[in-house]
């Protein structure tokens, strides 16, 4: 997918679907609902909770409603994209213009609005990783009880980090002198990649 900067730079992306996507904008944006961009599609919410989104296919163009489950859908209207995948998220396709029934979206899209005020909300589960601690670390962190004490203080993805760092390394040598360059940093309550996820 193409990185847009604004709502006009995606729907001139999305030409095919123009007329289409600029009605729905106006509909939505008719509401309280704020109009940012988020993963470069039209993304409108309330309080920084995603509400719905605007999505433009080959064959269809589309609101996204990310807490769909929850709308009472008398009319039938929206589907699931991906069954047995996604929980919450739900949709509502369109291939024309005249498909759009502005009552019938603006009464979804309000009553999505009270239904986040409301709270309801499926928050998605992540699915850890168990932490395999590579031999060679294991064996460190069984002699040093003050480096092992830092190790099981840091989050379970910072654990993660580090062990693979060591695995990633072919030779033996290799992994005993990282072994060496993370034990400080570890030491210090500090993940190895933390320097760079405030770039």
């Amino acid at each position: 997918m193409k990185k847009v900067y604004s709502v006009e730079e995606y729907i001139e992306t999305n030409s095919h679907y123009a007329e289409e996507l600029t009605f729905l904008r106006d509909i939505i944006n008719s509401t309280e609902l704020e109009e940012t961009l988020k993963w470069s599609a039209p993304t409108y919410c309330l309080d920084g909770k995603n509400i719905v989104g605007l999505g433009a296919f080959k064959h269809h163009c589309c609101l996204w409603f990310h807490q769909g489950v929850f709308l009472k859908d008398k009319h039938n209207l929206l589907i699931n994209a991906q069954e047995g995948k996604t929980k919450a998220l739900r949709q509502m396709r369109f291939k024309t213009k005249a498909d759009i029934n502005k009552d019938l979206v603006l009464a979804y899209v309000k009553e999505a609005i009270t239904n986040q005020k409301a709270g309801k909300e499926i928050k998605p589960q992540r699915q850890s990783k168990p932490v395999v601690v590579p031999s060679e670390l294991e064996v460190v962190l069984n002699t040093n009880v003050e480096l092992k004490s830092g190790f099981e203080t840091l989050t379970p993805g910072k654990q993660r980090e580090y062990c693979e760092y060591i695995d990633q390394a072919k030779r033996e040598a290799t992994k005993q002198s990282r072994i060496e360059k993370i034990t400080p940093m570890i030491l210090d309550g500090v993940g190895l990649n933390d320097k760079y996820k405030n770039c």
